[in-house]
């Protein structure tokens, strides 16, 4: 199996890791769903995404979402059945830092800010969980950081929401398991967990692991952290 020909959606894709990650996949076949909620964001990426290099074999649809709206995100996922995109899958990339200050300076400002990710993780996950399931090769993949491992007093706002975020996709791991159990039938869903040390510098090497999500067996990579760069 391969990613080509499997519709991928990108949950937060105007960031300079969505670019990257939609370009790989378009050039390995996909058709990516690029999601944003910042319309001027969108067209830039969407801009980026047809000039520049090639257009590759996949393709690329953009659309307007307010990721962390539990009712704008099922509006999403409706369109997209209607047009006949059942997505295979679903890699959340809001996100940001914020943080320093030592353990005084986490604010509780900075921590709703953060939290929003956490939130897009949780509503995305839900609202595409019977897409993933009925694919025969879902696969949903976070990008968590090596902050979980050894969290900082400086940034124990950010480890504690990665934190959060990385615990909730060992749940969708668990529940793709239990419903292959449930139906006796071998799995094909796989939910993962790509750590990085710092992003910016890991953008590539991120992407391609992404890609290369569908040429693993989902038995051997549900549940599963991987350490990126």
């Amino acid at each position: 199996m391969t990613v080509a020909g499997r519709t991928v959606l990108l949950a937060g894709a105007t960031s300079p890791s969505g670019l990257a990650i939609a370009r790989a996949l378009r050039s390995a076949g996909a058709r990516v769903v690029a999601v944003g909620r910042d319309q001027v964001k969108l067209d830039a990426l969407a801009a980026a995404l047809h000039s520049g290099d090639p257009a590759g074999p996949g393709s690329i649809r953009i659309e307007r979402c307010s990721l962390t709206n539990e009712a704008e995100v099922a509006s999403l996922a409706e369109r997209l059945a209607a047009d006949g995109e059942h997505v295979d899958g679903l890699v959340p990339l809001v996100g940001g830092w914020r943080g320093g200050g030592g353990l005084t300076g986490q604010t509780e400002e900075d921590y709703r800010a953060l939290e929003q990710a956490f939130t897009a993780v949780r509503v995305t996950s839900r609202a595409f969980d019977a897409d993933l399931r009925a694919s025969d090769a879902g696969r949903f993949a976070i990008i968590s950081s090596t902050a979980v491992a050894r969290p900082l007093a400086g940034g124990a706002n950010y480890a504690a929401v990665k934190a959060a975020s990385e615990s909730w996709t060992r749940a969708v791991a668990q529940g793709f398991a239990k419903a292959a159990r449930d139906d006796e039938q071998p799995l094909h869903a796989a939910a993962v967990v790509l750590r990085v040390r710092g992003l910016d510098d890991a953008i590539d090497a991120v992407a391609q692991r992404i890609v290369a999500l569908w040429d693993e067996d989902a038995a051997a990579l549900n549940d599963r952290v991987i350490d990126v760069a």
